[in-house]
């Protein structure tokens, strides 16, 4: 009797896990859950560099959340239109956290986190392709984020320099026109 009972314990514990049927499935997990969190960790990185609250963690975990919250859908089953709405409900809900890390200053026309911002939900994005299984995509979107947040700023600098070399042009009055 006590064999069978635990007999039930161990079969009830095995399905309770067996929402990853074989090693195909298993590996296939793994590697997006571990991608997401890369490719957001690395956004992370460049954001904690810069200084900012949103770091390596927050991305990392923002990035396996999504990946995750399409992947259980995908495994049950749930068609495409039921995902897409998933989807939705992440794009919304990162906003919500996105705009926690936007702050106003005393100076009215200040408004500072908005990059941070805009990273976190993109980062979200990344999660959703890797979770997808496009992985290509989630690299290639990473890859230009990096760009964007790497390169940008320098482009700025070097545009603001040349603005101010160049003296401005005299606008005409204005009765001239």
């Amino acid at each position: 009797m006590a064999t069978s009972w635990w007999q039930q314990v161990g079969d009830t514990i095995a399905s309770e896990f067996s929402d990853i049927p074989d090693a195909e499935q298993a590996t296939r997990f793994l590697l997006r859950l571990l991608l997401a969190a890369l490719l957001g960790g690395l956004l992370g990185i460049e954001r904690e560099q810069k200084g900012k609250a949103a770091g390596v963690r927050t991305h990392m975990l923002v990035s396996m959340g999504a990946a995750l919250f399409v992947l259980v859908p995908q495994q049950s089953g749930m068609v495409s239109a039921d995902i897409s709405r998933v989807v939705q409900g992440i794009i919304a809900g990162v906003g919500f956290l996105g705009a926690g890390t936007i702050l106003k200053g005393d100076d009215e026309e200040k408004v500072k986190g908005l990059t941070t911002a805009a990273g976190i939900w993109l980062t979200a994005a990344i999660g959703v392709a890797a979770g997808m299984g496009r992985e290509a995509t989630a690299v290639l979107s990473t890859v230009l984020a990096l760009g964007v947040l790497a390169l940008v700023p320098r482009i700025t600098q070097l545009v603001e320099k040349e603005t101010k070399k160049t003296p401005a042009s005299k606008a005409p009055p204005e009765d001239a026109a």
